[in-house]
């Protein structure tokens, strides 16, 4: 009975096999749009970063990236009163930590200032995309200290103390740099703070430090990997933003960790870009430095 069975079996998968075949799927085209990252923090110029999308199963590598980047647009930021042509830069010292240099628009007479909007306008091939945000009040942390973590020799967390204003809605994005280390601020693990869920309580939280491109081959393959170490001098740079930015990066955070996994479901990152895709964000900084010991 068991031979017969087998037999049955088998006779099934040959069937089912023979009977495959091929099938092409004629994916549809892929609308390009234009997409942004620009900010604007007190004290400092506006700064643009401006490429195409592209087609999510199409070859992505650095001389794809490159092609992304967009040229030739008339960049403009206004706060109401003056309005600057950003001027299009390509910064080779980037290419320390990687293959490619940063090409963005970037200011050199309106800076940012606490408390004001600032609109964007975008022009490139005969379309038009346009922005705002506001820079909200600078809002500093209570303390900040290193902590070994157990198990561990030498590698901690950041830890700090908040207390919130219950009378306020804030929200935040969380960046920490090490001195000689790291050549920019990045963004922590779960960067992405509103104050709801503590509102006028005394907030104990720990910084995991981030990860500078998901996408790098190497970006797991670090020891130190979450960590900061005995030794290092590292800024934390708290900042404040307004509810569409914050909005931008929650969602784009939950695409980078659910993109990870691939039986979930995708997320729809809000943008506020009206003709476009992306984010233009103001930030009020406060920066802190520790020496991790």
């Amino acid at each position: 009975m068991k031979i017969k069975n087998i037999i049955y079996f088998v006779s099934i998968l040959i069937i089912a096999f023979s009977c495959t075949k091929d099938i092409e799927i004629e994916l549809p085209e892929t609308e390009e749009k234009f997409v942004v990252e620009g900010w604007i923090e007190q004290d400092q110029y506006p700064v643009v970063v401006l490429t195409t999308n592209t087609p999510y199963f199409d070859k992505f590598d650095s001389t794809a990236l490159m092609d992304m980047f967009i040229t030739d647009a008339k960049v403009t930021v206004s706060d109401g009163t003056t309005t600057e042509h950003l001027a299009f830069t390509i910064n080779f010292q980037n290419l320390e930590n990687a293959d490619w240099p940063m090409v963005y628009f970037v200011g050199d007479t309106l800076k940012g200032e606490i408390g004001k909007t600032y609109t964007l306008s975008i022009e490139a091939e005969g379309k038009t995309l346009t922005a705002f945000t506001t820079i909200p009040q600078i809002i500093e942390s209570d303390s900040l200290w290193f902590k070994v973590d157990e198990g561990q020799d030498s590698l901690g967390y950041l830890w700090g103390l908040y207390s919130d204003d219950p009378n306020t809605n804030s929200y935040f994005r969380f960046f920490t740099k090490r001195l000689g280390r790291d050549n920019v601020y990045t963004p922590t693990y779960g960067s992405i703070v509103e104050d709801k869920f503590f509102s006028g309580d005394t907030l104990e939280f720990s910084l995991v430090r981030g990860i500078g491109s998901y996408t790098a081959a190497d970006a797991y393959d670090d020891d130190e990997l979450g960590y900061y170490k005995i030794g290092d001098t590292v800024v934390f740079r708290l900042t404040t933003i307004d509810q569409a930015h914050y909005n931008f990066w929650r969602t784009a955070e939950q695409e980078i960790m659910m993109g990870q996994n691939p039986f979930s479901s995708p997320v729809q990152i809000r943008s506020n870009i009206e003709g476009g895709l992306g984010v233009w964000g103001g930030y009020a900084a406060d920066y802190d430095t520790l020496i991790c010991k």
